[in-house]
């Protein structure tokens, strides 16, 4: 059953955080563990890598109709939190069926191989990509250097192509959905 996409909340609405969204103790839980493996970035980057993770669940679980089956905008560092996520049954299924704004499980299936590999042409994969970008900024804002480094696009734009955040955000501008779909911190 498609239950529809939860209206976003006003500006003046204090959005949920990631903390928020897993609750104290799973979001500690998440933050331990992968902060806990050999080679792990700080502790403080794991956080900001788990906030990246639960925005890009917010976006798929609010725009479902614009985002479905497009490739993974993130990074494997996020992923592999989604992964962890969805290991957690219970937890995982009241997050996308009770504090995401869809109110819908997002389900994940990896691709084949051959798939992956398979070249959907640079318009459409350019096209895919970008497609995050005002969905994201229009929910959370500018991308900051914290989120940069977790979104392929973003951080592609920036580092090849050195284009500052704002310049990033400016690009979208034009794109960006209607105020009223502002939403999480």
């Amino acid at each position: 059953m498609h239950t529809p996409a939860a209206p976003a909340p006003s500006a003046a609405e204090k959005a949920p955080t990631a903390e928020g969204l897993l609750g104290t103790a799973l979001h500690e839980e998440v933050v331990a563990h992968f902060a806990a493996k050999p080679g792990a970035p700080a502790a403080s980057v794991v956080t900001h890598q788990v906030r990246e993770c639960l925005r890009y669940l917010y976006l798929v679980s609010r725009h479902p109709d614009r985002l479905a089956g497009l490739f993974l905008p993130v990074e494997q560092d996020i992923d592999e939190i989604w992964h962890y996520l969805i290991l957690q049954t219970r937890e995982y299924r009241q997050l996308c069926e009770q504090r995401l704004p869809g109110g819908h499980f997002i389900h994940h299936r990896s691709i084949s191989y051959d798939a992956y590999q398979a070249d959907p042409g640079r318009e459409t994969a350019a096209e895919e990509a970008l497609r995050w970008i005002p969905l994201y900024t229009a929910a959370f804002g500018p991308f900051d250097e914290n989120a940069l480094p977790h979104w392929t696009v973003v951080r592609f734009l920036h580092d090849e192509l050195d284009l500052s955040l704002a310049q990033i955000a400016d690009l979208v501008a034009a794109e960006e959905p209607p105020a009223s779909a502002h939403a999480p911190a």
